[in-house]
């Protein structure tokens, strides 16, 4: 019975400090959720194309038009 009560507690306890955590988290406004939105889009298409540019030129290359 004492076994139960203290995982209980245990439990209770966790919940609870997860639940003041989430009270400390600061959550950006429309504004900066829109302007890191957009550097994310603008990063993954200037490294998705430099990724495009050395495949392609990994591709010539073991094609052997490069060589």
């Amino acid at each position: 019975m004492v076994k139960q009560q203290k995982k209980e507690n245990r439990v209770g306890k966790y919940f609870r400090s997860v639940i003041a955590e989430l009270k400390k988290v600061a959550l950006p406004n429309r504004r900066e959720t829109t302007v890191y939105t957009i550097v994310v889009i603008v990063t993954v298409i200037v490294v998705a194309l430099l990724l495009g540019v050395f495949d392609m030129l990994l591709g010539l290359v073991f094609k052997g038009w490069l060589y």
